[in-house]
């Protein structure tokens, strides 16, 4: 298959889906994952975890094309609901990092790791897809240990 042709490819049995959306293939992954944990593993000697994704965050377009997050210097005190997983037979811990994340949109290393001139700073590419450490995946590290202990 053509290197262009990869970006959300999915197998399932025989049949490739050339071109799936997103959202689809994910929930396809996901569900593939789900019966995989429900006929493989044995909860009593083992715990799952999953840990969601990390969003990025930039405004006017991607990372390559234009797109800045410098005006974020404040964590997102807004609020949404998620939903978790379905039904499984085995126990899974979820950590929504996702959600905590997004909070978070003032913790990237943007363009703040350094000291640029105004013009620099409009021209510079943006990073609003790492994290700044210390900082948010340290909280993340904290959950999961936590998360580990209590189980």
């Amino acid at each position: 298959m053509p290197s262009n042709c990869r970006i959300n490819y999915f197998q399932e049995g025989d049949y490739l889906y050339p071109k799936l959306e997103i959202n689809k293939a994910f929930k396809k992954a996901l569900t593939t994952w789900r019966k995989w944990i429900d006929n493989n593993i044995d909860s009593a000697k083992t715990q799952v975890v999953f840990r969601g994704f990390s969003l990025s965050q930039y405004v006017g377009g991607k990372w390559n094309t234009g797109g800045k997050c410098n005006l974020e210097t404040e964590p997102i005190t807004s609020k949404e609901k998620y939903t978790l997983f379905g039904q499984m037979k085995t126990p899974v811990i979820y950590m929504n990092v996702s959600k905590l994340t997004y909070y978070r949109s003032d913790g990237h290393p943007s363009l703040y790791g350094r000291n640029y001139t105004a013009q620099e700073r409009v021209a510079a590419i943006q990073d609003c897809s790492h994290w700044c450490l210390p900082g948010v995946p340290d909280t993340w590290n904290e959950l999961l240990y936590i998360s580990l202990v209590k189980a």
